[in-house]
């Protein structure tokens, strides 16, 4: 009967390790190592998700994209490509400047419809 119960417990425990596990880092991916599946600039972005959201979304949702465009806004992880592009970068160490011109690589995360911004996190810059 403690045997049943020790290996029950164990069980638990290991379900719920990996559920945290999964929840917490299972949406991390290395970009790095991927090919974009496109390669696009801001304004391009930006004219198909005012189109039709649902499908840009089909089109671009969770995809590792290349995106070229002008600086808006720099703060801390957070870089802005012409007020419809919101960068979220792995670390704060962003060598980019407001005004400036550059390519970063990045995963569609959404649209914010309030807004009007894409959304994309684990970004790094490609070009500067």
């Amino acid at each position: 009967m403690k045997k049943r119960l020790l290996i029950g417990l164990l069980a638990t425990v290991l379900l719920l390790t990996s559920i945290y596990l999964y929840v917490m880092y299972g949406g991390q991916r290395n970009l790095e190592s991927e090919n974009a599946t496109f390669n696009v600039t801001t304004f391009e972005l930006s004219k198909e998700y005012s189109s039709n959201v649902d499908v840009a979304n089909k089109k671009y949702l969770e995809k590792a994209i290349e995106i070229s465009g002008k600086v808006i806004s720099v703060k801390n992880k957070e870089v802005i490509l012409e007020n419809a592009i919101v960068c979220n970068f792995k670390n704060e160490d962003i060598s980019v400047k407001e005004n400036q011109i550059i390519t970063v690589k990045g995963r569609v995360v959404g649209y914010d419809d309030l807004m009007e911004e894409i959304k994309l996190d684990q970004c790094f810059i490609i070009k500067n």
